[in-house]
């Protein structure tokens, strides 16, 4: 009997506050068994990147693969937050100096060709049995095609891998950065052994069996590590038995490697020092109220645009600036979101609809986790070019009694251009936004990039 063991990581959106463990575990768990002469694995399954950290931010990414490889990672794949918060020709670079196989099943160039660091699979022999590794990330074809990029349908893609791998391989694993729904589903119609998940966070403790294909996913940012542990019959090359477990980081404390982690810091540290421009006085942020701040983004947003109208709720901001000198590292401190701008063209019922909505305490005060947005509430809607009227009678709720677009009264039927973020239109906190006729995306720029060219407008200006 042969015993392979996989350990798996996911999400972890650089959350490096939990690397240290993670990367002592994997390094003494690979030694351990290879010792022991069980074939060991040690798998990514996406999003270990995420902009919003300042070593991510500063190095591109390129740290987090720095740190992939110390700590032992023998195969990956891409998430969303690699494959587009970084411009084309980071991503090409993001993995020079890997150690590891990418295996991206359905990324291509616009042409049709596949990039040259990444694979559809890998074949790896071990103690007389052959596994094969396919990856494959989740497709938003919008977002690629704006960075230069050809996502394919990944479940099509998964189908081309498995004709050519199935009479190979002895076993089949899944690095799937698709989410548990595409997951369960490639369980119940492909021959696939082990899915190892990622995306939507989900945690499964022990896995979970779809149709005899094991499912497995660590939940988000590197809180567990995943083990699975397959008996395989030395002669006939089938699986006895696959199980799967997780493994709390916070109680893995006598495993912390001694990694390049602060070297990290304080190389991101140096580089985020560089200038951008010089505040003539504080530009203070209530994320309740408007400020001068807020104003300027919205006003920065229409303009960035070309639209009539900009939008941004003012949550978007963390920090007030002071007067004096600001430099990429603050850019980033107050702006940490991987959100790109994006222009809609949408009805004057619509935008009256989002007004309405906006403007409600309840979604002033709503808590918002993800959809790129790294803060902690939405605060209130901040617009240019609009003049919202509302009722203001003692005892009376705040009802919307009038709506001015740039002075003139708001035209129900019109179609309106809409300066605003990305994330507003992705569905969950405006469905109006979701279906707008036409959007345009603002890629690789993100919202920090139009708050630094706000800045320096308004420095030089004022």
């Amino acid at each position: 009997m042969v015993t392979i063991h996989l350990y798996h990581t996911n999400d972890l959106h650089s959350h490096f506050e939990n690397w240290k463990p993670i990367a002592g575990f994997m390094q003494q768990e690979k030694e351990r068994h290879r010792a022991s002469g069980s074939p060991v694995f040690v798998l990514d399954i996406g999003d270990h990147v995420d902009r919003y950290h300042t070593i991510s931010e500063a190095t591109a990414g390129r740290g987090n693969v720095e740190l992939l490889n110390e700590a032992g990672y023998d195969f990956v794949t891409i998430g969303n937050n690699e494959g587009i918060t970084l411009p084309k020709e980071e991503l090409e670079r993001l993995y020079t100096k890997a150690e590891f196989p990418v295996l991206v099943a359905n990324l291509f160039h616009q042409d049709g060709t596949r990039p040259h660091w990444v694979r559809p699979y890998h074949i790896e022999e071990t103690a007389g049995i052959t596994i094969a590794f396919i990856g494959v990330t989740i497709a938003y074809p919008d977002f690629y095609a704006k960075l230069g990029w050809s996502i394919t349908d990944p479940i099509a893609a998964l189908e081309q891998c498995l004709q050519k791998v199935r009479e190979k391989a002895d076993i089949v694993v899944l690095l799937s950065h698709l989410g548990r729904n595409e997951d369960e589903y490639i369980a119940m119609h492909y021959d696939v052994d082990i899915i190892l998940g990622a995306h939507t966070h989900h945690f499964f403790e022990k896995g979970m069996l779809v149709n005899d294909t094991l499912l497995c996913c660590t939940g988000k940012w590197g809180q567990y590590v995943g083990h699975v542990q397959l008996e395989i019959d030395a002669d006939s090359k089938k699986i006895l038995q696959k199980r799967a477990s997780t493994l709390a980081v916070n109680q893995l404390g006598g495993y912390h490697a001694d990694t390049c982690l602060d070297a990290l810091q304080e190389q991101s540290r140096l580089i985020l020092q560089e200038k951008v421009t010089v505040l003539p006085h504080k530009l203070p942020i209530d994320w309740f109220a408007e400020t001068e701040f807020t104003n300027l983004l919205a006003s920065s947003l229409k303009k960035w645009c070309d639209a009539e109208i900009g939008m941004v709720n003012a949550g978007v901001l963390l920090e007030s600036l002071p007067a004096g000198t600001v430099t990429k590292g603050d850019i980033h401190r107050i702006c940490p979101h991987p959100i790109n701008p994006c222009r809609l063209l949408i009805t004057g019922k619509t935008l009256r609809d989002v007004i309405i909505k906006a403007i409600r305490p309840q979604t002033e005060q709503m808590e918002v986790k993800g959809l790129g947005f790294r803060g902690k509430i939405m605060g209130k809607m901040i617009f240019d070019g609009v003049q919202i009227v509302q009722d203001d009678i003692p005892g009376n709720k705040r009802l919307l009694e009038e709506v001015l677009i740039n002075n003139e009264p708001l035209d129900l039927q019109r179609m309106y251009a809409v300066g605003t973020i990305d994330m507003f239109t992705f569905g969950y906190i405006y469905p109006e936004l979701a279906l707008a006729p036409e959007k345009r995306y603002y890629m690789p720029e993100l919202l920090r990039d139009v708050l630094e060219d706000t800045l320096v407008r308004s420095s030089v200006n004022s």
